[in-house]
């Protein structure tokens, strides 16, 4: 299991064998699951429950191997190859595929407009729907 990431490593270690196995059920995963899909592929392998699976994805977050998807209360896991800027998501409203892509304009705009209307910026969470290229024609 390759847990890379830009900012440093995160050792398989760190991670107990259920937050292993969600990770690697996000990670052939073909779309966004939710929690209980999550536990449904979990089920025939350990004795996991609801509480279990999201303690796994918050530390899988805290982590970076993992993002939530928050207009479809689904996570994904994170192909690791963040530069800068804010991580954006562009969800296909057809076939559900999602393509996670940053800039670092989106996250300039975001904190300038932040600073000039005294608000404290504290997450952001960019999610575009539309069709993906294989579904627009």
């Amino acid at each position: 299991m390759n847990f890379a990431k830009t900012d440093g490593e995160v050792a398989p270690s760190a991670l107990n064998r259920t937050q292993q196995r969600v990770h690697r059920i996000l990670t052939e995963a073909k779309r966004p699951l939710t929690a209980y899909a999550i536990l449904g592929q979990l089920r025939g392998q350990t004795q996991a429950t609801p509480p279990t699976v999201y303690r796994s994805l918050a530390k899988l977050i805290r982590h970076g191997l993992v993002h939530r998807i928050e207009s479809l209360n689904a996570y994904v896991a994170c192909p690791g190859h963040h530069v800068s800027g804010a991580v954006a998501f562009a969800i296909c409203s057809h076939c559900g595929s999602v393509t996670e892509f940053t800039d670092s304009r989106i996250s300039y705009r975001l904190q300038a407009w932040s600073r000039s209307h005294a608000f404290r910026l504290q997450d952001t969470a960019v999610e575009l729907k539309g069709l993906c290229a294989s579904c627009a024609t």
